[in-house]
């Protein structure tokens, strides 16, 4: 809250910055001498989390920036809760934002298509996948090519959503009643299911596993379980997930955004491009790493013919979703497209 309330206090004021004299050569004295384009940038992700899906890659920037950019990074709810993030990044609060459409309360109707949108996917690599050659690229600048103040910067993928509870889930009977943290649109989706969805702020989650205000989590696979400390307070992991990856996004401050010169805006989209490539294998390491050598959980399944029934529903879902615009209505059938492209290839595409 003191930082809140300092950045707050802050905000819209200039910040003065010095740069040490150092030996250089002649081809970055004219950019060293300028003070600095500062950034603000907010993750979804709290402090363990973000040293992983993001801080690398700005780490990067600002050392690739070479004086003539740095971008300041704060963690999940630490200036702006996160449901907020878009008004705030709107209004030029803050400058950028790292997170899902679906969290951040992004007003267009694709929003619902961001985080966990159920089975979506299958692998991580569907979600480049589908905005890079099925079509869904376009239709997110189309959508955001409608609002005001905010530029949408490129997408990509996460690690799938399972449930992490501390009583086991082996039938789909087992998840009724059960409170759990998750995403707006999958909490809406699983709620057919009997779940309770919760929302809490991201670091009072441990604490709520710990004093039984939930049941379990359904935000992340079994990487962050263990990365964040979930594992910990946690006893479970039920193998089965609603979604193969979570589709996240870059935004930015519109007009901050114009006023980059065009090498800082092609060094920050490579840098994003990093991110996405370091998630690609630390999800994919870490999703079967601590499943054999974690040893914290222990994992539960719910019978493939039993679970079918929810994958089933989620094609209705689907359908409802598409009855809400003609936009929608397009991505549904880019998804559904997709899907039997994937069920036709057959392995590795799709086993079943």
């Amino acid at each position: 809250m003191t930082n809140r309330r300092d950045f707050l206090k802050k905000a819209g004021l200039a910040t003065a910055a010095t740069v040490g004299a150092t030996s250089i050569s002649a081809p970055y004295v004219h950019a060293q001498s300028k003070t600095p384009i500062r950034w603000r940038l907010q993750t979804y992700a709290g402090p363990a989390l973000a040293e992983h899906v993001i801080k690398p890659s700005i780490d990067a920037f600002n050392k690739a920036a070479n004086g003539e950019m740095e971008i300041e990074l704060y963690f999940s709810d630490q200036l702006v809760p996160t449901g907020e993030l878009f008004r705030a990044m709107q209004r030029g609060t803050i400058d950028a934002v790292q997170s899902d459409d679906d969290s951040i309360n992004a007003p267009v109707d694709v929003s619902v298509f961001g985080g966990y949108f159920p089975f979506a996917s299958r692998y991580s690599l569907d979600v480049p996948t589908l905005f890079n050659h099925y079509g869904l690229k376009e239709i997110w600048e189309e959508a955001y090519g409608e609002i005001e103040g905010v530029t949408w910067l490129g997408s990509g993928s996460w690690d799938p959503c399972n449930f992490v509870t501390r009583e086991p889930i082996r039938s789909i009977e087992d998840l009724k009643g059960k409170r759990v943290f998750t995403f707006p649109t999958a909490g809406r989706f699983l709620s057919r299911f009997g779940v309770v969805p919760v929302t809490l702020p991201w670091e009072d989650i441990e604490v709520a596993m710990q004093t039984r205000e939930l049941d379990g989590i359904a935000w992340a696979g079994i990487t962050e379980a263990y990365t964040v400390g979930w594992a910990d307070v946690s006893s479970y992991y039920l193998t089965n997930n609603i979604s193969g990856a979570w589709a996240g996004s870059y935004f930015a401050n519109s007009e901050r955004w114009d006023e980059l010169p065009d090498h800082l805006k092609t060094l920050f989209r490579m840098c994003m491009d990093s991110s996405h490539y370091y998630r690609q294998h630390w999800y994919w390491w870490g999703e079967a790493h601590y499943r054999t050598k974690g040893g914290k959980l222990e994992l539960t399944s719910i019978p493939e013919a039993e679970w079918q029934t929810i994958e089933d529903e989620a094609l209705s879902f689907w359908d409802e979703i598409a009855e809400q615009s003609e936009r929608n209505a397009r991505v549904v059938q880019i998804l559904k497209d997709y899907r039997s492209t994937m069920q036709n290839a057959g392995p590795p595409y799709r086993y079943s």
